[in-house]
């Protein structure tokens, strides 16, 4: 078998997902169909909007199915027709059992962490908001209980102390590319010697990180219940999206759901109460808001939002 011969079905959504797909296409790897989220309304006027994954798919002519359900009837004689031999799965729902035990060479998931730590909806942001180090990818076959499957390939990369979430989610969307042909290449390679791929069971580890989906109330600052350090790394870990956020008294104007996308952290000796900076104490230390944006307003640095005020 070579990679023009295996039957791939891609499943994805965002734009860290057309990483993956693109490398494939442009290797010359056999994708025969993309899934992926049905178009929704966006914006002002509600004009549907596509998925990053189906602007791609439809750029390169690969046939494009958006189910509301994964288990219609219709839909899965429709990706039955395409007698997969692989699925690769990038930024997509939780899949049934019919759906992901399909293709005879199995299912393959591109998560965004190192697992077993962070499995969830949101990896990128959670590793960043919890102060770690490092971060990575897996790949892994699918199983039943979600992010659990045998590990077949992991990609490390280190996290800086003052880099936020964009930044780690655009180095991994990179790192993508090597991962997902390295996983399809391991593939083809046992399917020719007519051996097992080679996994991993996912270690045994007594404080598991989770990574559950982030909504706009998950992401309010509350700074007497975080040291500067611990609201340092929330608001990293949510810039530039979905953001932080929080109710500021500035300069006697107060202002509701205020995002901020930088800050760093003080000690009680840097405190300063002039007039070209924000410096909001926590439940240790204190930090410097750098960056923000007020509804209606555009974002901005902090000197050019306090010029602004009256």
């Amino acid at each position: 078998m070579t990679k023009s011969d295996l039957r791939i079905v891609y499943l994805g959504t965002p734009e860290f997902a057309v990483a993956g797909l693109r490398t494939l296409v442009e290797n010359g790897y056999n994708v025969v169909a993309v899934v992926t989220m049905p178009d929704k309304p966006a914006g002002r006027g509600h004009q549907m909007q596509y998925s990053d994954v189906k602007k791609y798919a439809l750029e390169v002519g690969l046939p494009v199915l958006q189910p509301e359900k994964l288990k219609d009837e219709a839909f899965i004689e429709e990706l039955r027709s395409y007698k997969a031999d692989l699925q690769i799965v990038t930024a997509f729902r939780m899949l049934p059992e019919v759906v992901w035990t399909m293709p005879r060479l199995g299912t393959f998931n591109v998560h965004g962490s190192l697992l077993p730590q962070y499995r969830g909806a949101a990896p990128i942001n959670w590793a960043v908001m919890n102060g770690d180090t490092e971060t990575g990818l897996t790949t892994f076959m699918l199983k039943h209980e979600i992010d659990t499957g045998n590990m077949i390939l992991q990609e490390r990369i280190p996290i800086g102390p003052d880099e936020n979430v964009g930044s780690v989610h655009d180095r991994l969307m990179e790192l993508s590319k090597s991962i997902v042909l390295r996983t399809v290449d391991l593939i083809i390679d046992c399917e020719n010697q007519g051996i097992p791929v080679p996994t991993t069971p996912q270690p045994e580890i007594a404080e598991l990180r989770p990574a559950p989906k982030i909504f706009k109330e998950d992401c309010e600052i509350k700074f007497d219940q975080k040291t500067a350090t611990e609201v340092h790394n929330f608001v990293r870990g949510l810039s530039p999206y979905p953001a932080a956020w929080a109710n500021l008294n500035i300069n006697g104007q107060y202002f509701e759901n205020v995002k901020i996308y930088a800050v760093e952290t003080m000690d009680k000796g840097q405190w300063t109460k002039d007039k070209s900076s924000i410096v909001i104490p926590c439940k240790e230390g204190a930090v410097r808001i750098l960056e923000l944006q007020v509804p209606g307003k555009k974002r901005m640095d902090i000197k050019s939002f306090l010029n602004g005020l009256h």
